[in-house]
């Protein structure tokens, strides 16, 4: 992968020191300059286009966020690598919405900071592992909030309960006859709850009712054999 040059930015000297002297002992990572403060870890990044920013957030001039912000539009193949104290969910989606590829909290393990930086350097996204935690569950949280709420917005009244029954094993004849209406305008809602759910299986429609809730304990009832 070739040598890995690191901007370090942090307006505390002793930190920058103590990051130094962790870098400079690993093989392919290269320190190749330091700022202390956001405006000039702007200018530097633009500058010497390092592959990776090692940056704190509360910074001088110009906050972290802002600088993340800067320096991936002056310079898009550096990444911005945030190690800070502060790891509340409100700054670290700032970061992430400034382009920022990992954040780490500064008592992170020496041997996390340089994991980081590979991951980050190869394209990836890094976290301490609190805050990977607190992101994948909020993700969770989202994107149930999402799939819970997407059905009746979608599909109207009828359209929801042909989903219903065609989950619970109805023929188009047998949802015809229980809701009163035509075969025909059974298969012209059908084929709209397919189209509006991009589902166009009677398995994945099964499935889709089942994780929205859809279903009642009724069983499709036998159609009446010929004599």
């Amino acid at each position: 992968m070739g040598v890995i040059s690191v901007l370090l930015a942090d307006d505390h000297a002793v930190v920058r020191q103590g990051l130094k002297m962790l870098l400079q002992t690993e093989a392919g990572i290269e320190i190749v300059g330091e700022a202390e403060n956001g405006e000039q870890a702007v200018a530097l990044a633009e500058k010497l286009r390092p592959a990776i920013v090692l940056m704190d957030i509360a910074m001088p001039l110009l906050n972290g966020a802002q600088a993340a912000r800067r320096i991936t539009k002056a310079s898009p193949s550096t990444r911005v690598l945030v190690l800070s104290s502060y790891s509340d969910d409100g700054i670290v989606d700032d970061l992430l919405e400034a382009g920022a590829g990992g954040y780490l909290v500064k008592w992170a393990a020496a041997t996390e900071v340089i994991k980081a930086i590979r991951e980050v350097h190869g394209g990836n996204q890094y976290f301490s592992p609190e805050i990977a935690k607190r992101l994948n569950h909020r993700r969770q949280l989202s994107a149930e909030r999402k799939r819970r709420s997407s059905t009746p917005s979608m599909l109207s009244r009828r359209e929801s309960e042909v989903l219903q029954l065609i989950a619970e094993g109805f023929s188009n004849k047998q949802m015809a006859a229980h809701l009163g209406i035509s075969i025909k305008t059974i298969e012209k809602h059908r084929q709209r709850v397919m189209q509006k759910l991009g589902l166009h299986e009677t398995a994945s429609l099964t499935r889709y009712a089942i994780s929205h809730g859809l279903l009642r304990p009724v069983e499709a009832p036998k159609e009446s054999q010929p004599a």
